[in-house]
């Protein structure tokens, strides 16, 4: 299938595709601070860089959209028509890394979430309640909300 767009104009497009600071992460950083959370941001020293660090709970938090992250099962988790060996390659190669950083904060003692884009969508209150029990609850290494 052509791309619909010039080569320029799907380049100034990608180039928009934000990284951090993004609406679901947005809401979600916003809920969790009016709910009495503090956390840091992106901390580097962490692998995979997560989008939310609670130090007091040893917790990181990756904010993940379905689209780049691969969410399976998901209908935002689409392949685009164009290209698709480099869609093929891109999105194993993001789901690779993900564990691969997921892991290793495993393996440093750290307890991870992963907040999927689509779940904000449709019920973020359920969302930042099961985030907030699963902070508090030590108990759980590892959720995928």
């Amino acid at each position: 299938m052509i791309d619909v767009v010039d080569a320029a104009t799907r380049s100034r497009m990608m180039a928009g595709i934000r990284g951090k600071d993004t609406k679901p992460e947005m809401q979600l950083r916003r809920a969790m601070h009016a709910r009495g959370f503090r956390y840091r941001l992106h901390n580097g020293k962490l692998s995979g860089r997560p989008d939310l660090v609670f130090p007091r709970y040893r917790a990181a938090v990756f904010v993940h959209g379905c689209f780049w992250h691969r969410h399976e099962g998901c209908r935002y988790a689409s392949t685009p028509a164009t290209r698709p060996e480099f869609w093929a390659e891109k999105f194993a190669a993001n789901t690779a890394r993900d564990a691969r950083s997921e892991q290793m904060l495993l393996d440093a003692g750290w307890r991870v979430a992963v907040v999927w884009e689509c779940s904000l969508k449709g019920r973020p209150a359920e969302v930042f309640t099961q985030l907030s029990n699963w902070l508090t609850d030590a108990s759980c290494e590892q959720i995928a909300i």
